[in-house]
C-alpha cells in the first residue's frame, strides 16, 4: 500500500503538540514562580497574623476620624506651599 501525499505533509501529533508549547526556559520561569508563590505563602502562613488582636475599640467606627491636636503635624514647620505670585499681563509664563 502507498501512503497518499496528504498523509506524508501532515506532521505526527507529537510534533504539532511540541510546536505550539512555549520554549523550556519559558516553562521553567514559570515554574520556578509558582514554586516561589508557595515558598513565600508557607513562610507567611508560619509567620501567624501580623497584628494578632489589631481590631477597633468598641464603639469606634473606622471611617472617622477626631483630631486631636487641631490636625497640626508637630515638627513640620515652613512646610507649607508659598503663596502664588501675581503674573503681569503680557509676560511670559
Amino acid at each position: 500500500m502507498s501512503s497518499s501525499s496528504a498523509d506524508r505533509s501532515r506532521p505526527p501529533l507529537r510534533q504539532a503538540v511540541v510546536r505550539l508549547l512555549p520554549a523550556r526556559s519559558v516553562i521553567g520561569f514559570l515554574a520556578l514562580l509558582v514554586v516561589l508563590g508557595m515558598l513565600s505563602y508557607a513562610a507567611g502562613t508560619a509567620a501567624g497574623p501580623v497584628a494578632p488582636g489589631l481590631r477597633p475599640a468598641d464603639g469606634v467606627r473606622t471611617g472617622e476620624s477626631t483630631p486631636t491636636d487641631g490636625g497640626d503635624m508637630g515638627g513640620m514647620h515652613g512646610m507649607g506651599a508659598a503663596a502664588p505670585r501675581p503674573v503681569p499681563m503680557g509676560a511670559p509664563r
